[in-house]
């Protein structure tokens, strides 16, 4: 259903299609392609000093896991069993403390800390107790395990495709040494009892710095995919756990909740003390000089009383409006269809508002929409200078989609701290997500995407 308040509108209309977001200004161009200059960028040369960085960390590693399960696991028949594993655990996440920093420092990737170890009461068995019960400390003994295998891999074809690559590509500048003090003509490239082929004609060295030129210009890309199972290594094995992930975002959400629930209940009191409450007491007060009045003046008292009737009206009207704010009643009985119709109808700009939803979404996401809605229309009134809006819901797979447009002067940013920080915090409590394009001079396209629960 489409409404429309007020005239006119200022922009066509329809679901994004594509981000429509302006693309990052300042970007570096280089002159040369990618692939030309890899062998020459940091970036490579960090791979290939992580690479080569790995073999010894992995071989100490394997070392000392091996051995130490070992030794746990065949002295479990006595009690020092349990203690020699606990400490093996411990030397595995002490090194997995060594791979997220190098990781860090030269893979640019950046790793979390994985759970920390749980223990319920202090001591040495309760720490064992937590070092052999945690799953992070597991999951460090299985990378000990497997990345000692592949780190020697890709060092050997690390090491030999940049050591072969600028050999060959700087052979011109050094095949002289073999005439001069091996005794042959250059490079041997196959030899026998009866024949040998040497690299040492104009045209054989050309070749040979061609083919060191592709094994230069293939080995950043080579490492860089080598580090890449790296990365994955990393990320899945010494970070945290999907599950303890998740813990730890979910009660940060519930701390943006418990902050915006707080935040709301002082508002509405702030929003009582200072208003409604503040005019009832000044309406008691008048209503009882009108009482007194009454007998000697009863003019006077009935233009008190009319005072006191139209007083009483601005506080009905001001608990109505704390008690949309709250919750209002058509959200309820109808639905953001009409909900949204009702907060357009009072907006300064006119607004079109288009609800396309094939069922009502659970009272949490619908009241949540609903704020959302409400606070970009209070933005767009006080802020934007706009002189039409829209606002647009509606599904698609799981996702419940709220897009709010406006033809105003834009730079609207959500990283500033303005009320778009606090919507985008109340969003993300419930999975949700908050984009806001607003480039200066507009227009502004604020999407809110929240989960779909019917």
């Amino acid at each position: 259903m489409a409404t429309e308040y007020g005239q006119g509108y200022g922009h066509g209309h329809g679901h994004p299609t594509g981000s429509g977001y302006p693309a990052h200004e300042g970007e570096r161009r280089h002159l040369l392609p990618a692939a030309l200059r890899a062998p020459f960028e940091a970036r490579s040369w960090r791979e290939f000093a992580y690479v080569l960085l790995g073999m010894p960390i992995a071989v100490a590693l394997f070392c000392w896991t091996v051995t130490m399960m070992a030794l746990g696991a065949g002295l479990l028949v006595t009690f020092l069993g349990i203690p020699v594993l606990a400490v093996a655990l411990t030397g595995c996440r002490g090194f997995g403390v060594l791979e997220r920093t190098r990781a860090r420092a030269l893979l640019r990737l950046d790793v979390a800390e994985p759970e920390p170890l749980r223990t319920r009461k202090p001591g040495v068995f309760a720490w064992m107790g937590a070092v052999l019960k945690s799953g992070a400390s597991w999951r460090h003994l299985l990378y000990a395990l497997l990345h000692f295998p592949w780190a020697m891999f890709e060092f050997v074809v690390a090491l030999n495709f940049w050591a072969y690559g600028w050999a060959l590509l700087t052979y011109p500048l050094w095949f002289w040494l073999f005439p001069m003090y091996g005794g042959q003509g250059g490079l041997q490239l196959y030899g026998d009892e009866h024949h040998s082929v040497y690299l040492d004609n104009p045209f054989e060295i050309t070749v040979t710095a061609l083919v060191g030129l592709l094994f230069t210009l293939a080995t950043p890309w080579i490492v860089r995919a080598l580090t890449t199972v790296d990365g994955l290594l990393v990320r899945g094995l010494l970070g945290p756990s999907r599950l303890s992930a998740r813990v730890v975002e979910l009660e940060s959400d519930r701390g943006v909740v418990v902050d915006t629930a707080a935040a709301d209940l002082r508002r509405i009191e702030r929003d009582l003390h200072d208003g409604a409450q503040a005019r009832l007491v000044a309406l008691a007060m008048d209503l009882g000089l009108a009482k007194e009045k009454l007998r000697e003046d009863p003019k006077a008292a009935a233009r008190m009383v009319d005072d006191a009737h139209g007083e009483v009206k601005t506080a009905l009207q001001e608990l109505r409006d704390l008690a949309r704010g709250i919750h209002p009643a058509v959200l309820t009985d109808r639905g953001l269809d009409a909900a949204l119709s009702s907060v357009a109808s009072r907006c300064t700009v006119p607004v079109r508002v288009e609800v396309d939803l094939p069922a009502r979404p659970v009272p949490a996401i619908e009241g949540i929409a609903y704020f959302t809605v409400s606070e970009l229309l209070q933005n767009i009134s006080k802020h934007s200078g706009a002189r039409s809006a829209s606002v647009d819901v509606w599904r698609a797979e799981d996702r419940l989609l709220v897009q709010v447009t406006d033809d105003g002067v834009g730079g609207a940013d959500a990283a500033q701290g303005s009320g778009l920080a606090g919507l985008s915090g109340r969003l993300d409590a419930v999975d949700g997500v908050l984009v806001v394009d607003s480039p200066v001079g507009g227009p502004t396209r604020v999407i809110a995407e929240l989960p779909w629960r019917a």
